[in-house]
């Protein structure tokens, strides 16, 4: 049975668009959380944000698909773009039944929809423009790059919000060690900085209110009080390891080795454990890798920034480890969390950890919260031999997804 390994990566993100622009940032503790910018947020309950500034639609996605397509698909377009192009692989000149999409959504075309309600209602539904039926579909990014590159083998999207990312991972690798493709785009992307996406991340009541873009997500902390919600992600080509040889790749970043995924109990059920599920996924990711907790070098942890769930975070890391028994990081603070995005966005960071032997810092952490028993990687990189690398993500609703990546060699 083939492995499943990573041979291209492309990512937009809040603090950096392309992949070695983003790395730089991120190793340089560099944030890209502000305050919004695309709209007058006063009046709204979260008003820092991680926006994508270094992303023009007109300059990478053509004028007739930017007419039908939301802000979250053209993201993906550019950093699948990337992504292939960083992988060397053309896909006129694979077999198109052979190659596959598998990617996450957490909310969909939410500032298209917006844009067309508006039209509805202050022109009337002749002013609605037909594409409002495909462009906030939580399919619409899948379906795109499935068109775009003619890739017609087993597509399909995750919805598990935050955790989406290691879902898709997850299923890629199966799909690609079962032989059902060769080549997958995974990954995922999101983008819904408008008011109307605002206003529904409220409604989980985990936001950070804060006008600080240095205090308004400090995950582990004890000044902890939600978290600052972003857009962009990552777009990663996974092959079938022995398919990638076949086409002579210069580059593989590393392997998906492992996955699990679990469940949290119903709201008001009983959970004397609490954290259990979250372990109970690590533990089997490890399982599935063939790996023991003490070959674990980095955890990149799902980081909450709600004191609860990072407590709960903290303390099923520590049974699994030991006190400070593994070193942990969290990068998305430097972006805020990405949904859809989140998750895919950390595998690419753990792929390029790996690569570079570096472990990349968490930042805005000032002290512990107590519970925390956890070795955080706070401000400055730490460099580090990296075999394995261990990343966790949470989906709003219950959702619970493990992935380990490996090095390449």
């Amino acid at each position: 049975m083939t492995a499943a390994v990573v041979t291209g990566i492309g990512i937009v993100a809040p603090n950096g668009v392309g992949t070695e622009d983003y790395w730089r940032s991120v190793l340089a503790g560099r944030s890209g959380l502000a305050p919004l910018s695309r709209f007058e947020a006063d009046a709204y309950p979260v008003r820092v944000a991680g926006e994508v500034t270094g992303f023009d639609p007109v300059e990478h996605v053509p004028s007739r698909l930017r007419v039908q397509t939301d802000r979250w698909t053209q993201l993906a377009f550019h950093a699948a773009d990337m992504a292939l192009t960083d992988a060397g692989a053309d896909p006129a000149g694979l077999p198109e039944y052979d190659m596959a999409v598998l990617t996450a959504s957490s909310s969909g075309g939410t500032e298209f929809g917006q844009y067309e309600i508006e039209r509805l209602w202050s022109q009337g539904p002749r002013y609605v423009t037909a594409y409002q039926s495909i462009a906030w579909f939580y399919a619409a990014t899948t379906g795109q790059l499935s068109i775009r590159h003619g890739m017609r083998g087993p597509c399909g999207v995750v919805c598990t919000e935050q955790a989406g990312g290691l879902d898709a991972a997850g299923r890629t690798r199966r799909l690609l060690m079962d032989g059902g493709a060769r080549l997958v785009l995974t990954g995922g992307t999101d983008a819904s900085l408008c008011p109307y996406g605002v206003t529904a991340q409220a409604a989980n009541g985990r936001l950070s209110g804060s006008d600080d873009p240095d205090r308004g997500y400090q995950p582990f902390a004890a000044t902890a009080d939600g978290y600052l919600p972003g857009e962009g992600g990552a777009i990663l080509v996974a092959e079938a390891a022995d398919a990638a040889e076949a086409r002579g790749a210069t580059r593989v970043y590393g392997r998906i080795s492992g996955y699990a995924t679990t469940f949290d109990p119903r709201p008001g059920r009983p959970d004397p454990d609490g954290g259990s599920r979250l372990r109970q996924a690590a533990g089997q990711a490890l399982e599935d890798a063939g790996l023991e907790p003490g070959q674990i070098d980095v955890v990149f942890a799902d980081a909450s920034g709600d004191p609860e769930r990072d407590r709960l975070e903290a303390a099923a890391l520590t049974r699994l480890f030991g006190p400070r028994g593994v070193p942990v990081t969290a990068p998305k603070t430097m972006t805020g969390r990405l949904y859809g995005g989140g998750a895919a966005l950390d595998m690419a960071t753990a792929l390029l950890a790996l690569r570079d032997g570096v472990i990349p810092p968490t930042i805005n952490v000032p002290t512990l919260a107590p519970g925390c028993e956890l070795d955080l990687v706070r401000d400055e990189p730490r460099p580090a031999p990296l075999r394995n690398a261990l990343i966790l993500a949470r989906g709003h609703g219950g959702f619970n997804a493990a992935l380990v990546v490996s090095g390449a060699h």
